[in-house]
């Protein structure tokens, strides 16, 4: 089987700066106090996940799972190693991300699918599809800024999930909505699952990942802690007890299963 994303040794640096005006910068020079550190978000991470591949992507807050998306995506570059990929990427990383806050969530919806790359007849033949996915009613005509978070994750999700591609990135994308919202999301994901696409899901709901998901990688503080099971990451988590306010629970109907 052909390999979808392949990581080597890959380390992304940032720059932590305790003091922002100029002022404040010389006036900690000059007492010798530190303006900035740095600090790795991804450090000598290295793993390949195969075409096909259903990969939850796992850890606390601040572990590195969204820049370590962003690294996939192609929105940062490592500043060590290698990271290869291949085919059409599209997704979901940032609820609203290059949304314009003045423009209407219809203007949006075709600047954001530009910015994913579909093309405009592309666009034409999914348009209705995706006005009927986000489920924005006449809303879809006001100005994106004055959205909720959870519109403007249907609205983002909606584009995001109808771009033709050969991997797809999903970031916390159940985080925000209503309940009916987030099972329609799933049950879309599962069926990018079973189109045969990689999948790259990052999620804390360790009942949607292990639902979801044939393997999981754990980040701890940047590195690679767990690459298995997801049973055996969400013990390694100690996620073993869920949270079940916050968990997507579809039927065997809404799986499309016979029961």
């Amino acid at each position: 089987m052909a390999v979808s994303i392949v990581a080597e040794n890959i380390t992304k640096e940032f720059t932590l700066r305790y003091h922002r005006t100029f002022k404040e910068v010389t006036v900690a020079k000059a007492r010798g106090v530190k303006t900035s550190d740095k600090f790795n978000a991804i450090e000598d991470v290295s793993f390949k996940i195969e075409e096909g591949e259903s990969i939850g992507l796992m850890g606390l807050n601040g572990s590195g799972k969204s820049t370590l998306l962003k690294l996939i995506n192609g929105v940062m570059r490592p500043d060590e190693g290698t990271l290869l990929t291949r085919g059409r990427i599209a997704g979901l990383i940032a609820t609203g991300a290059g949304f314009h806050p003045q423009l209407s969530g219809s203007e949006n919806l075709v600047l954001n699918a530009a910015i994913l790359g579909m093309s405009e007849k592309e666009l034409k033949r999914k348009y209705d599809d995706i006005v009927a996915f986000a489920d924005l009613g006449r809303t879809l005509e006001a100005p994106v800024g004055h959205y909720s978070s959870g519109q403007r994750a249907r609205l983002g999700f909606a584009v995001a999930i109808h771009v033709d591609s050969d991997i797809f990135l999903a970031d916390e994308v159940l985080a925000v909505g209503d309940k009916p919202f987030r099972s329609k999301c799933m049950k879309k994901m599962l069926e990018i699952r079973d189109s045969g696409r990689t999948l790259v899901y990052v999620s804390h709901s360790p009942a949607s990942v292990e639902r979801m998901c044939s393997r999981v990688l754990v980040l701890e503080k940047g590195k690679l802690g767990f690459d298995g099971d997801p049973k055996a990451a969400i013990h390694y988590l100690e996620y073993d007890t869920p949270d079940t306010d916050n968990e997507v629970e579809l039927t065997d109907d809404e799986m499309g299963n016979d029961i």
